[in-house]
């Protein structure tokens, strides 16, 4: 086996045993210690293997199960999911078993032993056994509120999307040309082969960046026009920032991390757009009022598990209640901070109405004379809009093609 595939493999393994066992983001693993310090084709690799473990986690226990008398190490027990979740998704059995025993030889000597074991264990496995197995459920704080607000059927729908690795969306920069891909009606542009995002056409020219198609639908629901005052609050990591500034709308992006919004900084010189970048937290910052405002509050980010399934392990839904009291107070604030005639769009990517249609309910019950403005823009289909007029986007809509991340979406104006 080449070494470059090994360290891919044992990176992975390290991965997710801080995520499993350390209680980290995925994202900030990968950046910790020896794995920042991997080639980048290694880290995308470890990256890739480490989101297919833990997108199947469920099902590899379960067919891991009957032939463990009781639980290895967890370096090693991770090395057997990695080793029978390659074999479901079609690797060779033979390089699936060989890597993850070499993988538990060379993981130290608490390891080491368990070699004999692992090989053992993953020549009894077969990628058929996943087969009869239901996609990964999502955790149980979050699927108990949407089986009783949507049905059993609906979730399961929205679990079978999130157990496949998802395509990638871009949003175009306007006037530039557009890539091979499947064009989404509401404009994105969809690529089933997501490859080496530096290496794609157009990337190092600026015409596009990577942008879920339901994120998308926030600032074209906005709709900001060239020359208006356009504020986009919470910004980070940029995408929407990105799409306001192509239509020629002056931007103001406002986030509390300078790292992030240094990044935000870097993508937008690639794409050769301008915003004046503010790193502030939203409920304090002064900058006066603006024609339109975005606020994409904090939030669970449960709607999407099916780009980032290391959510389900690491957060377990005790904060929600103060990210809910933090996303009431910064939708007051932006609402203070829009023009008279302007308008406000409020967006979270989550799937519980807690942090959609609830926060939406309060909003209007604090403040007489606003209005709900439903979507109009291109490619929104009736389904997807509430009662109130809102926009709420699940992960089993467009199941055909991918799906999309879960969002609310909600349209305020002064009467």
């Amino acid at each position: 086996m080449a070494e470059l595939g090994l360290a891919a493999r044992i990176a992975a393994i390290e991965v997710l045993g801080a995520v499993l066992g350390d209680g980290m983001m995925l994202r900030d693993a990968l950046a910790a210690g020896s794995l920042a310090a991997l080639p980048a084709q290694d880290r995308a690799r470890a990256q890739r293997l480490a989101l297919a473990v833990l997108r199947r986690m469920e099902q590899a226990d379960r067919v891991l199960a009957p032939h463990l008398r009781k639980s290895p190490p967890l370096f090693v027990l991770n090395a057997l999911r990695l080793g029978a979740v390659e074999m479901a998704e079609g690797a060779a059995p033979h390089g699936a078993v060989n890597g993850a025993v070499e993988a538990v030889r060379r993981g130290g000597p608490r390891t080491a032993s368990f070699a004999g074991l692992t090989n053992a264990v993953l020549r009894k496995v077969t990628a058929d056994a996943f087969a009869p197995l239901p996609p990964q459920r999502m955790p149980r704080w979050l699927r108990q509120p949407l089986v009783a607000r949507w049905g059993r059927p609906t979730v399961e729908a929205m679990e079978a999307v999130q157990a496949a690795a998802p395509p990638m969306d871009l949003s175009l920069k306007p006037g530039a040309p557009v890539p091979e891909g499947h064009l989404l009606p509401t404009g994105s542009l969809r690529l089933a082969d997501r490859g080496q995002i530096t290496a794609l056409p157009g990337y190092a020219e600026g015409h596009w960046w990577v942008q879920d198609a339901g994120a998308a639908m926030a600032v074209r629901m906005l709709d900001p026009q060239p020359g208006e005052r356009v504020l986009d609050l919470c910004a980070a990591p940029g995408g929407k920032t990105a799409q306001i500034a192509g239509t020629g709308a002056r931007v103001t992006a406002v986030d509390i991390s300078g790292p992030r919004m240094a990044r935000v900084a870097e993508n937008l010189a690639r794409l050769g757009l301008s915003a004046d970048l503010v790193v502030a937290d939203g409920l304090q910052w002064e900058g006066g009022t603006f024609d339109a405002v975005l606020i994409d509050a904090p939030c669970s980010a449960s709607g999407t598990l099916r780009r980032h399934p290391d959510l389900a392990f690491v957060k377990d839904g005790s904060d929600l209640a103060a990210l809910g009291a933090l996303q009431a107070a910064l939708i007051d604030r932006a609402l203070g901070m829009v023009a008279p005639g302007g308008r406000l769009v409020i967006c979270t990517c989550s799937l519980l109405a807690a942090e959609g249609e609830d926060q939406l309910a309060a909003l209007l019950a604090r403040n007489d004379g606003l209005r709900v403005v439903p979507p109009s823009f291109p490619g929104v289909e009736a389904a997807w809009i509430t009662p109130e007029g809102a926009l709420r986007l699940r992960p089993d809509h467009w199941a055909d093609i991918g799906g999309m991340d879960g969002f609310f979406v909600a349209e305020v104006r002064p009467v």
